[in-house]
């Protein structure tokens, strides 16, 4: 028998799983229109409208158009990580990861956005977080470095968080001349000369 007690109980779950669900299917939307379309598609009223949703419910979600697009950015980080081709070195990782962005140029459009309004004032949100993302794959690279050093693939010389932040400004510096011309740059080979020009333990 169930009790009016526990009828009570059961809604504030359904609410909170409506809510995730809407949630989620926000975040999915925003992805597909960012992917497909670019960020400039992706403002919070265009967002609302594919969805069929109104501007003001978007709004209880992501009150602004920097909260909505680093929702989006986090989701796709969690989803990167179960790639299955990931390595297990610092720039053979980059270099796979620039792989799979070429086909989502918009995401990547996303990622150097997200940097460019990290510089600017107005948007502290994206500052911090691309100040966290900075020092998390600062340290993430930099223990990947320290295992290819201890087994003898980059010279143990070398600081691994020198040589973790050259990487990170390789790749984010290939993905922005990508975006401006796809043809005359292939972030994935340059990726793989900057592997090689890195010396092994003599």
């Amino acid at each position: 028998m169930t009790h009016p007690a526990d009828d009570d109980a059961a809604l504030p779950r359904r609410g909170y799983r409506k809510g995730a669900e809407r949630r989620t299917q926000i975040l999915d939307e925003t992805i597909r229109m960012v992917a497909e379309q670019g960020v400039d598609a992706s403002s919070l009223r265009s967002v609302a409208d594919a969805l069929g949703i109104t501007h003001a419910a978007l709004r209880h979600y992501f009150p602004s158009r920097d909260e909505l697009l680093l929702a989006v950015y986090r989701e796709h980080e969690v989803r990167e990580q179960g790639a299955p081709d990931r390595m297990k070195s610092a720039i053979g990782d980059m270099r796979e990861s620039a792989s799979r962005n070429r086909a989502v140029p918009g995401l990547v459009q996303l990622y150097t956005t997200l940097a460019a309004d990290a510089v600017q004032e107005g948007h502290p949100a994206t500052r911090e977080f691309m100040r966290e993302r900075f020092t998390r794959l600062r340290a993430d690279l930099a223990a990947l470095i320290e295992a290819d050093q201890a087994s003898g693939r980059i010279r143990a010389d070398l600081d691994p968080v020198d040589l973790a932040s050259l990487s990170i400004a390789a790749s984010d510096g290939l993905q922005v001349q990508w975006l401006l011309d796809p043809d005359a740059v292939d972030g994935e080979r340059v990726l793989r000369l900057l592997e090689q020009i890195v010396p092994p333990a003599g």
